[in-house]
């Protein structure tokens, strides 16, 4: 974390405050604020630790470190290693998004952002929507990899983020499930809710939002599924739900109850979950249009071994 460091003489007519009552007067801190700094002992008078209710003395030298708060939501612009660009005109630009990277930023995450490398990149993209997503019309999960749209103007979003409301964009995603679905096709109809244990998850629950997944089966193995999957909705962790809740959790997924003895033996460090198509009538001209993304590295490789162990 970044300081500010301040080093100033005490004036005469502050001669007798309280060191945190100085503080706040020279420095515009509240009081609360300069006593947690001296707590710290981010305050020196004179080379020496202070207490807060010590008093000050004219022409002393105050030294205060003052940590700089860092708004977890703001946009860093930071070129990511490994976003490719898969489409980029005046209302949109579509992109292929690596694991390890998150849409926007949000508290409790300081990695890198797509939004953040779209400005690091020089790209001008939307302002509609709130300021750390502004331009985003859907997200992937930081551990979900593949291709997703981001708006350049405010008609596209204005567009776009009614044909995803609508349900009328087509998105495409692979996974691969632990072991074989029955039916081999069909479609999961079930509410998904926040997990009442445990904040980061989520699970099928009555009072959750309408959530609905369409699945096919296109390769069965010994040990696992590769499946085609379609959302008609776009809930958080919507396919990684309902495949846990059917039994079948992607591999690799631990968080959703998948074998971890099955994820070291295929090398997977995340859940086998990739956006591998998206398609939507282009904002301005109407045009059908659609993009692909390859299964990166380390999915392609735990399929392999996948159809090697069968």
């Amino acid at each position: 974390m970044s300081a500010d460091q301040r080093v100033v003489t005490v004036p005469d007519g502050l001669a007798g405050e309280r060191v945190d009552a100085a503080m706040a007067r020279m420095f515009g801190l509240s009081r609360t604020r300069a006593a947690e700094l001296i707590a710290d002992g981010l305050v020196q008078l004179d080379g020496s630790r202070v207490a807060k209710s010590d008093r000050v003395s004219g022409g002393e030298l105050l030294d205060a470190t003052i940590p700089v708060a860092v708004d977890p939501l703001e946009v860093v612009p930071e070129v990511v290693e490994g976003i490719r660009i898969l489409h980029d005109d005046e209302s949109v630009v579509v992109i292929d998004k690596p694991v390890g990277v998150a849409v926007h930023p949000s508290p409790g995450w300081s990695g890198p952002t797509v939004v953040g490398h779209l400005a690091g990149a020089g790209f001008r993209i939307a302002t509609s929507g709130a300021s750390e997503r502004q331009g985003i019309v859907q997200r992937l999960d930081v551990g979900t990899s593949g291709v997703m749209v981001v708006c350049k103007s405010e008609h596209a979003y204005s567009v776009l983020k009614d044909a995803f409301r609508q349900r009328t964009v087509d998105k495409t995603y692979h996974a691969l499930v632990q072991g074989h679905p029955d039916p081999l096709q069909g479609t999961v109809d079930a509410p998904i809710g926040r997990h009442p244990r445990a904040d980061f998850k989520f699970t099928v629950r009555s009072d959750g939002k309408p959530s609905v997944t369409h699945y096919e089966t296109l390769e069965a193995h010994r040990f696992a599924s590769l499946l085609e999957v379609h959302l008609e909705t776009g809930r958080t962790h919507q396919i990684r739900v309902h495949m846990s809740a059917l039994k079948h959790p992607c591999v690799g997924d631990l968080t959703y109850g998948a074998d971890p003895t099955l994820a070291r033996r295929f090398g997977l460090e995340r859940q086998w979950l990739h956006a591998v198509r998206l398609g939507f009538e282009h904002p301005d001209t109407g045009e059908h249009v659609s993009y692909d993304s390859a299964y990166p590295d380390d999915l392609a490789a735990a399929l392999e071994a996948v159809r090697q162990a069968s």
